[in-house]
């Protein structure tokens, strides 16, 4: 039996390279609503929720003001940017290899559900997948990503034990700590984690196929 026979993974820098196509609906979306950002608008802003990001970059939080970026930022997204994601080299075979292996595959992510499906769809990896969870995929809207996680496994029926959590940032593996998940982190993403941001008790894993043989290897019991 692998080590964890269920493997939850973040997508956006985890899975997928989706920053240009992101960064460039987030600049559409200020371009039309006719604002500037207060902020570079570059891959640091990556991972967060759409709205929190939206109100740091507009430096407001007026409810007017970020629903129309919203809305400007999902119609540049949902229709064409979302097709410029481009997945991480190694990626789909690692995930072909561990369902082969019998490892049930699951998404807890910030992105919204509609876009992660299409993505998902586009790269030809949505049979890979049990369940893909986002925090807009309840109403009301989960309030982050340790109770998505929290809300995955309690759905699922998955003992902690058995599970793993798989990321690249620091919301990731502290999301994993707090439901008592070990944590994966993948180095090859645009939020990759240097080692003196990893807690001691993460582990760092630099390629595709090494996170392949890290949660394929036997358990140790």
């Amino acid at each position: 039996m692998p080590r964890y026979p269920h493997v939850l993974f973040d997508l956006d820098g985890t899975l997928i390279d989706s920053a240009p196509a992101i960064l460039a609906s987030y600049r559409e979306a200020f371009a039309a609503a006719g604002r500037e950002a207060v902020m570079p608008i570059d891959a640091g802003i990556v991972g967060p929720p759409l709205l929190e990001t939206l109100q740091m970059l507009a430096g407001t939080r007026d409810a007017g003001v970020i629903e129309a970026l919203a809305a400007h930022f999902k119609a540049s997204y949902d229709t064409r940017g979302y097709r410029e994601t481009a997945a991480y080299e190694g990626v789909g075979e690692m995930l072909a290899r561990l369902v082969g292996a019998g490892c049930r595959l699951s998404i807890a992510t910030n992105k919204r559900l509609h876009p992660t499906q299409l993505i998902l769809a586009h790269l030809g990896w949505a049979a890979h997948f049990d369940a893909v969870y986002a925090l807009d995929l309840f109403e009301p809207r989960l309030p982050h990503k340790a109770a998505m996680i929290a809300r995955l496994l309690q759905d699922r029926g998955i003992a902690r034990e058995q599970a793993v959590y798989v990321g690249d940032r620091s919301e990731d593996g502290e999301s994993a700590d707090a439901n008592g998940l070990p944590f994966l982190a993948a180095t090859w993403g645009y939020g990759s984690l240097a080692a003196h941001e990893l807690a001691p008790h993460w582990r760092a894993v630099a390629t595709p196929a090494a996170l392949a043989d890290a949660i394929l290897a036997p358990s140790a019991t």
